[in-house]
């Protein structure tokens, strides 16, 4: 998971970039289950956040270059970008929405 923010103004072109590089690639690469891009209203500033899904942490590593904690920055980031937030966070998925199917039961 990853979070940054860009101008209100520029949000819209941000989500058009973050699409056609980080998520597109992190969804081709291998181990990849999935690519999110949310976003978040912040008045002024539109917070964007990244998700992706993988089957492991060795597949994130062999994704990022090594550390998985270090951010991929793309050229076009700078002319977007107020908040540059280096490092990614790292979750396991412990229940998903199968876990939800099984209370309903």
């Amino acid at each position: 998971m990853w979070r940054g923010s860009v101008p209100k103004a520029k949000h819209a072109a941000y989500v058009e970039y973050v699409t056609q590089t980080g998520q597109r690639e992190s969804h081709e690469a291998s181990g990849n289950r999935g690519a999110y891009v949310l976003t978040r209203d912040l008045g002024a500033e539109v917070e964007v956040m990244t998700m992706t899904f993988w089957d492991s942490l060795d597949s994130v590593k062999a994704y990022a270059g090594g550390d998985p904690t270090h951010v991929r920055y793309y050229p076009e980031d700078a002319k977007f970008l107020t908040v540059f937030t280096p490092l990614a966070e790292h979750f396991e998925v412990v229940a998903g929405p199968e876990d939800l199917a099984e209370l309903k039961g």
